[in-house]
């Protein structure tokens, strides 16, 4: 189960090297001194959350409205604990606050699929995946802050960001339901995209779930 772990964690990573520079490119525009903007990764450890948070305070906001986005950015992670809930609570107290840390998109993505296997077996599983993405994570972070200054702008890493979540999300949706849910819940934010402090995600987030129960309940 290790090695499962690791083997199937590296795929995932690869699409979020990108982002990691990104990361990187935000710290060296924001003017923050780089071990501080580097040790935002192991801290918050939410790619989408720390972008949100380095770039708004580059821009000059204030904390307390930079670190209200990012929350709000994050809030999907209370989704993902909902989803794996039965499987956590199989698991020591321990291991509960770790895997809460190591919980990001990617890992649920895997954690999800994993959730009926054995408590022992989930949880081997989960560690190794997820010590796989939050080490080169950090590193990935690491190389991009040196390699900031001297990326072209034309390359456009930021595109690296919707196309590893839309990677994360195909692959998921296997009926009408999830279909449904991710379709409204793309519109959704796209049309709530002008509210303050990236609301719209969460707005969009909450009306996808919504649409995928009410479609869930007529197909049964």
């Amino acid at each position: 189960m290790l090695r499962r772990g690791v083997v199937d964690a590296l795929p995932l990573m690869i699409p979020a090297i990108p982002f990691a520079f990104v990361i990187g490119v935000a710290v060296t525009e924001a003017e923050i001194d780089g071990l501080v903007g580097w040790s935002s990764s192991p801290i918050i450890y939410a790619g989408a959350g720390q972008l949100t948070l380095l770039t708004l305070l580059g821009s000059g906001a204030a904390w307390a409205a930079a670190v209200t986005a990012a929350l709000v950015v994050n809030a999907r992670h209370a989704m993902y604990s909902v989803a794996l809930a039965p499987a956590f609570q199989q698991q020591p107290s321990w291991f509960r606050w770790v895997g809460s840390y190591l919980l990001i998109d990617q890992m649920f993505v895997l954690a999800d699929r994993r959730k009926g296997d054995p408590a022992a077996d989930f949880r081997r599983y989960y560690l190794a995946a997820g010590l796989c993405f939050v080490l080169l994570w950090c590193l990935s972070v690491a190389i991009g802050l040196a390699l900031g200054p001297i990326i072209p702008t034309a390359w456009g890493l930021e595109f690296a960001v919707p196309v590893m979540f839309t990677g994360m999300l195909i692959p998921g949706l296997t009926t009408n339901p999830k279909w449904v849910a991710a379709l409204v819940a793309a519109a959704v934010t796209v049309a709530c995209a002008g509210m303050p402090n990236r609301a719209g995600l969460l707005v969009g987030a909450a009306a996808g779930i919504a649409a995928g129960v009410l479609a869930d309940r007529r197909t049964r």
